[in-house]
């Protein structure tokens, strides 16, 4: 086939490449034009694979069979419109990878938690002595792994709304729905849209699958009423069937209307409420592959949590320094600020997205002692505060971290949380993170 693919990230490359070694005739077409792009052009130029940087050609859509759409092109994009006036057919990497493998797949999104979730779930698989990888949007496109990996390496993929938004027979044994709240409506359009393509995770599920969702979180629970397969939810409240709190311990709750204790969830490593969220739909993953109680309540036990995601990155002065730069939108940062018993000097800001701040109003006047702005947000944030707390604006992140370490005593926790996205400032939410954590370190 001939196949085209818009967007020349990792996802793009890492499509081009499989296709290539398919047998197919790939097609590479990128908009944008600059260094950064310029190892991705010398690994295709070396493939050879035509490509084209800089803007969609005619080239892109001449004798199209198929086209391959990278994460956050947006439906309204000109060449996306004019392929589907062609009647050519457009899919995800994620689609377009799931095809070419028979491994059992975990499928895991929501608004938030995705890649916390992804990783705790295929670390309850290896630790418990089961082969596990994660791929996906935690960082390594499922193309990279095709052709790669022994058939019976369980596959748990993070996917995200714009890769679930473009799919057609992707079939997860088990899905997961940990959350949905508004957000990427700039891409989806209406938050109806958003949350039919996380839906998408079950779409194609039938009752020998399962789908693992919160309870607590209406439009995540209201998957159960489209969807054929199994449903298994987790709640803070009892559920007949899936995984609950009760007495602050973790209780599997089973068809047969028996249930079993599992853990006390003080001894979960992950700390915040919605951390238990996440051990327990982790738990049912591991539970529907017949992985025991013991090996899961030992991972849980173990679990340390990923890179950007409440990461502990030094205690200085008796302050502890939290990097939580994967916290884009207000929702992760409501889980941040609610994670800490200690006072909170709080550093926010970037590319707002339609941010309704007033939402963490009672968790900032409860935990919060000072407010450090920065970015595109900052006089919102700023105007939004400064009645009830102390705020600061800081002109770039190293400005705000040592502000931060000033206004700081000991016991305090400096958390970088931004609620924003980050690409006022920086590349994506990692660079940022990295950024934060090198000016922590070079506190003295």
């Amino acid at each position: 086939m001939n196949i085209t693919i818009i967007g020349a990230g990792k996802s793009g490359l890492s499509a081009a490449k499989l296709a290539l070694k398919d047998g197919d005739k790939p097609f590479v077409t990128e908009s944008g034009l600059n260094a950064a792009y310029q190892s991705t052009i010398d690994i295709l130029s070396d493939a050879g694979i035509p490509h084209e940087f800089g803007g969609h050609t005619s080239k892109a859509l001449e004798q199209c069979d198929l086209i391959i759409t990278s994460p956050g092109v947006p439906p309204t994009s000109p060449i996306i419109l004019e392929a589907e006036s062609r009647g050519i057919s457009i899919i995800s990497e994620l689609e377009y990878a799931a095809s070419h493998v028979s491994n059992p797949i975990i499928s895991i999104t929501g608004t938030n938690g995705k890649t916390t979730t992804t990783a705790l779930t295929a670390f309850l698989f290896n630790n418990a002595g089961k082969k596990a990888i994660a791929a996906g949007n935690i960082g390594t496109p499922l193309s990279e792994y095709v052709h790669e990996i022994d058939p019976s390496t369980i596959l748990v993929i993070e996917a995200s709304s714009y890769q679930l938004d473009r799919i057609k027979e992707y079939k997860p044994k088990v899905g997961m729905i940990l959350n949905i709240t508004p957000d990427h409506l700039n891409y989806h359009g209406t938050f109806e849209s958003y949350k039919k393509a996380k839906w998408k995770t079950s779409l194609n599920q039938d009752e020998n699958d399962i789908v693992i969702l919160n309870a607590d979180n209406l439009d995540a629970a209201a998957c159960a009423e489209i969807s054929r397969a199994n449903i298994q939810f987790f709640s803070m409240n009892p559920v007949q069937q899936g995984a609950y709190m009760r007495e602050n311990q973790l209780v599997f709750a089973t068809s047969q209307h028996l249930e079993e204790v599992l853990m006390p969830f003080k001894d979960v490593r992950l700390p915040g409420v919605h951390n238990r969220y996440n051990s327990m739909a982790a738990a049912l993953a591991a539970r529907a592959f017949e992985i025991r109680n013991e090996n899961i309540r030992d991972g849980l036990m173990q679990f340390a949590g990923v890179e950007h995601r409440l990461e502990f990155v030094r205690s200085f002065n008796n302050v502890s320094y939290i990097n939580d730069s994967k916290a884009t939108n207000i929702n992760a940062a409501w889980y941040a600020l609610s994670s800490y018993a200690q006072p909170i000097i709080w550093i926010a800001g970037g590319r707002g997205d339609n941010n309704s701040y007033s939402e963490l109003d009672p968790l900032i006047q409860k935990h919060v002692k000072t407010i450090i702005a920065i970015g595109e947000e900052q006089e919102v944030i700023f105007n939004h505060f400064c009645l009830t707390k102390r705020c600061l604006k800081a002109r770039s992140l190293e400005e705000a971290t040592f502000l931060a370490a000033n206004e700081s005593k000991s016991g305090d926790v400096v958390l970088f949380s931004p609620a924003c996205k980050s690409f006022d400032m920086f590349a994506n939410f990692e660079h940022r993170g990295q950024v934060f954590k090198s000016a922590v370190q070079a506190l003295s």
